[in-house]
């Protein structure tokens, strides 16, 4: 009899995101889910790890769908809830974690700042295969819990892409599968592996406070770049004009792909 497939699914819109509830249930389809996810909202996050937080775990019993299942809520950021995830709560590596599905999507060089997205990061840097899901919203309204969204399409990708990880290996640079769908799409919708558009995708500006004696926040807005949009290799370009799902692979390598005694013979001698 085999062993069902140990998933950790977290999130970075919090425990009670409606998005996390859909993957969960679709997930269970292929696995046994264990859901470690940030007691409050933790969205653009990246992967930090802050020291103030309390790092609290609390098992929490919620209705998703027609079962209760136990929970747990963690007092930390998104990559936090993985470590806590896997270090406190499973005592081994799970074999796929899962982030999602998100509030909106998570394209192009933002993704670091992705709490989503850093959740999977995480898992990837224990050797752990990772899968960040992240749906568009037709609205700007990343942080509301709305009930008008529908995540049902995304929840079936969820669950593709979460097979595929389980049964495929990815190639050695591939350590995270970053998956945007559309607004609009449905379970026959076509997918493409792209890469990240090469600019900005949410522009930040400041946000007057409503009351006079509040404090401005920095806030964004979608402004996708016009050379993203154009080019039918990213991420950016296949889920905004083609209205197809986008799934990029990631690299913990940060490292730029230069000849590096190149680039060193380029910089000349320092000054003393």
């Amino acid at each position: 009899m085999n062993k069902r497939p140990q998933i950790l699914l977290s999130n970075d819109d919090g425990i009670l995101s409606p998005g996390l509830w859909a993957a969960a249930r679709e997930l269970a389809k292929i696995g046994f889910v264990t859901v470690a996810a940030p007691r409050e909202q933790h969205s653009g996050a990246g992967r930090s790890v802050p020291a103030w937080t309390d790092g609290e775990v609390k098992p929490t019993l919620l209705s998703i769908g027609d079962q209760e299942w136990t929970c747990y809520a963690v007092g930390g950021s998104p990559a936090q809830a993985v470590q806590y995830g896997i270090f406190a709560i499973l005592k081994q590596k799970p074999d796929l974690v899962v982030s999602g599905i998100n509030y909106g999507e998570n394209p192009a060089t933002d993704i670091s700042l992705s709490g989503t997205v850093g959740a999977a990061l995480e898992a990837a840097s224990y050797g752990i295969p990772a899968l960040a899901v992240s749906l568009q919203l037709t609205s700007e309204d990343f942080l509301g819990y709305s009930r008008d969204t529908d995540f049902s399409t995304a929840a079936v990708f969820t669950r593709r892409f979460a097979q595929l990880l389980l049964t495929q290996k990815m190639p050695q640079d591939v350590h995270v599968l970053n998956v945007n769908v559309p607004v609009g799409a449905t379970p026959e919708t076509p997918w493409r592996t792209t890469r990240l558009g090469r600019h900005p995708y949410f522009t930040p500006f400041l946000k007057e406070a409503s009351d006079p004696n509040g404090i401005p926040r920095i806030d964004a807005r979608r402004n996708p770049h016009p050379e993203d949009m154009s080019d039918p290799q990213t991420d950016v370009h296949v889920f905004n004009r083609e209205k197809l799902v986008s799934v990029t692979p990631l690299s913990l390598d940060f490292t730029s792909r230069v000849d590096l005694a190149e680039l060193q013979r380029s910089f000349g001698k320092l000054d003393e």
